[in-house]
C-alpha cells in the first residue's frame, strides 16, 4: 500500500502505524523497504524462496540480507552469469538454527562463529572482539549520568584473535523509542579500511552532548567495510542524560532568544 498514493498519503499510513505501536497493537509488515523494517519493526523474518533464512532483530536481519545480496552480485559479476537467488538448501526453521545456544559454547571468541549468531542482541563472527564499552564524563570520569551539554567519551577495548586489515569501528544513539539520534563510522567519516592485531582501545569523543533529558542506549560495532559484523552490541549499553530544563524532542541544538518591542522576559541565560 505504500507503493501507491503520493507522499501525503505515505505520512498518513506512517503515523498509522505509529499510532498503532503506542496502542500495543500487532503490525505485520510485508515490504521490500529495508529502512521500514529497521524503523518501524521489532522483529524482522527474512524469506527467500518461500524458506525463513533469518529471524530477529530488524538491524541483524536486514544486514544479512545486504550481505547475501552483495554476494550474489558479485558472483554474476565474477561469473558472467544473471543474478538469481540463493537455492533453498537451508533447514526450513533457519531462525532456530541460527539462535540455538550451543553446549559446546559454539560462537565465543576462542571459536569461529556464525556472523548472524546472536545472543541477547550481539552477534558477529568475534574475528576482532569489543571486550568491554565504558562512558567517561569530564576529567575521564567513568559515568552512565551526563548533563545535558557535557562532553563524553564512549571507550572500546577490542582485541583481534588473528590479525585482520579491514577494519571498521561505528557507534550509534538511540532513545528510549529506538529512534536514531546519531549514527557514524570510521569509514562512513572517510577512513581507509583499518588493520589491527592483538589489543588496543578505541575512543569515540563527542565535545558537547546536546540531547533533552532521557535514556538513550548505545550501539557499538566492529565490522569489515561491507558490513559483515566482527562484533555487533545492539542497543546493549544505556546512559542517562539529566537536565535542569524539561525540553522536549531528542537534539538540544545551541540556540537563543532575543525580543525586541515591549517585551519583558527575564532568566533565559541558560
Amino acid at each position: 500500500m505504500l507503493a501507491v498514493g503520493d507522499e501525503a498519503f505515505t505520512h498518513k499510513c506512517l503515523d498509522k502505524f505509529s499510532e498503532f505501536r503506542r496502542r500495543g497493537r500487532t503490525v505485520l509488515l510485508v515490504t521490500h523497504s529495508l529502512d521500514l523494517v529497521t524503523r518501524f519493526c521489532d522483529e524482522a523474518l527474512w524469506l527467500d524462496g518461500g524458506l525463513a533464512r533469518l529471524q530477529g532483530d530488524p538491524k541483524r536481519v536486514v544486514d544479512a540480507y545486504l550481505l547475501d545480496v552483495a554476494g550474489v552480485e558479485k558472483q554474476a559479476v565474477e561469473t558472467g552469469k544473471p543474478a538469481h537467488p540463493h537455492a533453498p538448501d537451508l533447514p526450513r526453521d533457519m531462525s532456530r538454527a541460527i539462535e540455538e545456544r550451543s553446549s559446546t559454547g559454539s560462537g565465543r571468541p576462542e571459536e569461529p562463529a556464525d556472523m548472524t549468531r546472536a545472543i541477547e542482541g550481539r552477534w558477529g563472527s568475534r574475528e576482532v572482539e569489543i571486550s568491554t564499552v565504558e562512558f567517561r564524563g569530564r576529567n575521564g570520569q567513568r559515568a552512565h549520568v551526563f548533563q545535558s551539554g557535557d562532553p563524553v567519551e564512549i571507550r572500546l577495548q577490542v582485541r583481534a584473535r588473528r590479525p585482520v586489515s579491514d577494519l571498521v569501528f561505528g557507534v550509534g544513539i538511540f532513545n528510549a523509542d529506538g529512534v536514531c539520534c546519531y549514527g557514524t563510522n570510521t569509514a562512513i567519516e572517510g577512513a581507509t579500511s583499518g588493520a589491527m592485531s592483538g589489543e588496543g582501545q578505541v575512543c569515540f569523543t563527542v565535545d558537547r552532548l546536546d540531547l533533552v533529558e532521557g535514556t538513550y542506549l548505545v550501539d557499538v560495532a566492529a565490522h569489515r567495510q561491507d558490513g559483515a559484523p566482527y562484533d555487533y552490541h545492539r542497543l546493549l549499553h544505556t546512559l542517562r542524560v539529566v537536565s535542569p530544563l524539561k525540553e522536549t524532542g531528542i537534539f538540544r541544538p545551541p540556540h537563543r532568544w532575543t525580543f525586541e518591542g515591549d517585551i519583558r522576559i527575564t532568566g533565559l541565560d541558560r
